[in-house]
């Protein structure tokens, strides 16, 4: 069992993930080695001495250096800031609110002043920020409140007097509050809603001209489309976003749901092209302000995608190194869950996983622990959850824990 610092037996989370990648994947330490050679762009020294700079950094006595990072994650297909994370700066937005000086009063009462001061849009900048950083973990209603009380006061804005400048601001940022409010409602089971928000929030991104509220936009419609089960409409909709983002955060998460779509379809090499696309272009960006911001990609982010396709095709070793980095990863040091959807895909994944295995308590104690958490996506639980599902209805029809489990995730959807 590691420890709160992700340590164990002295290891760094590293060097634990290193040798679990390695032996997930049924590879020696010279496998490994080779694997390393045949992912590298330029010559490496000689097998040998691979193989000591190997063996020391499962030990977590040396750490790789800038040039082996990336490497070692092209190797077991992620991306470096993931294997090797950096303390990036939390809590960001509060930060900046606490630098403002405003409070919601202020902030409203600004709103309400004859003028409309760059100081109030920056203001108001933050707290579209704040809310999109809430959303991993606040509740759906609390959100759904927030959210359209400041998408209305936002709108309220273009009644004034604006400059070029500040309307094309405030059509952005009610995009960006538009799209967070259409996540919040799809989480809720309001479907029709959803899609009338997320084509609001792509009018609003159109008009604006901000490349990222189109992107996110496009990738709200592929997250729709595969919890409905129309694949081939995520492979349009993650097109069509990826050609206006071109290279950017929202790019990853296109890719990402290509990768879920082709896993689904059952077509592996068009699946891990898709993850490597997104793998190197996340590769390239730099590390996000705030990690929790809902439309910002993760360096973590991308273990939770590979999670998902792995399983899918019955790679169980794999899936269940990322669903523990998932879990390992979203949960802050003092146990606290910071990302409660993620950890209830990972407890799902691990769940899977025992059932394939025979272990029919486990899966039952994993899938609990999966449900019973207060903060869901409903439509994404139960898209995962039904692989649970059918798992147990095919290997354990008459196991009461199983049917139990099945009429408890009956009522999730009631």
């Amino acid at each position: 069992m590691a420890d709160r610092n992700g340590h164990e037996d002295g290891r760094p989370a590293w060097a634990r993930r290193l040798r679990a990648e390695r032996q997930a994947r049924g590879w020696s330490q010279p496998d490994a080695v080779r694997a390393l050679t045949s992912h590298s762009d330029r010559p490496l020294p000689a097998a040998s001495s691979l193989l000591r700079n190997w063996k020391r950094w499962e030990t977590g006595e040396v750490e790789p250096d800038a040039f082996y990072k990336p490497l070692i994650a092209k190797t077991f297909g992620t991306v470096s800031a993931a294997f090797f994370p950096s303390p990036g700066p939390r809590g960001a937005s509060a930060e900046l609110i606490a630098g403002t000086g405003l409070d919601t009063l202020e902030l409203v009462a600004r709103l309400r002043a004859s003028d409309v001061s760059q100081a109030t849009l920056d203001a108001l900048r933050i707290t579209a920020d704040r809310l999109c950083s809430e959303y991993p973990y606040l509740s759906p209603e609390q959100l759904s409140v927030e959210g359209h009380a400041w998408l209305r006061r936002i709108c309220g804005l273009l009644d004034r007097r604006l400059t070029l400048a500040q309307h094309r601001e405030i059509l952005s940022l009610a995009g960006l509050v538009s799209l967070l409010v259409g996540c919040v409602e799809y989480d809720l089971g309001l479907r029709r809603e959803a899609k009338a928000t997320r084509r609001a929030a792509l009018s609003l991104g159109q008009e604006a001209d901000d490349v990222d509220v189109i992107g996110w936009a496009h990738e709200m419609a592929a997250w729709f489309a595969i919890t409905q089960g129309d694949y081939r409409g995520v492979l349009v909709a993650a097109a069509e976003g990826e050609q206006t983002a071109s290279r950017r955060s929202v790019t990853v998460q296109l890719a990402a749901q290509r990768a879920k779509a082709w896993a689904r379809i059952g077509d592996y090499r068009e699946m891990e092209k898709a993850l490597d696309h997104g793998r190197a272009v996340l590769e390239t960006l730099p590390y996000p302000e705030d990690v929790d911001h809902h439309f910002v990609v993760d360096p973590a982010k991308f273990d939770f995608y590979a999670m998902d396709c792995y399983r899918l095709f019955g790679d169980n070793d794999r899936a269940t190194v990322y669903a523990e980095e998932v879990i390992r990863t979203s949960t802050d040091l003092d146990g606290t869950p910071r990302k409660p959807m993620r950890i209830a895909e990972a407890e799902i994944t691990l769940a899977v996983v025992a059932a394939r295995q025979g272990d029919v308590e486990q899966a039952v104690e994993w899938g609990r622990q999966a449900i019973s958490g207060e903060r869901k996506s409903l439509p994404s639980l139960l898209m995962v959850t039904g692989e649970l599902r059918d798992a147990f209805v095919r290997t354990y029809p008459t196991v009461p824990a199983a049917r139990d489990f099945l009429e408890e995730v009956g009522q999730l959807g009631a």
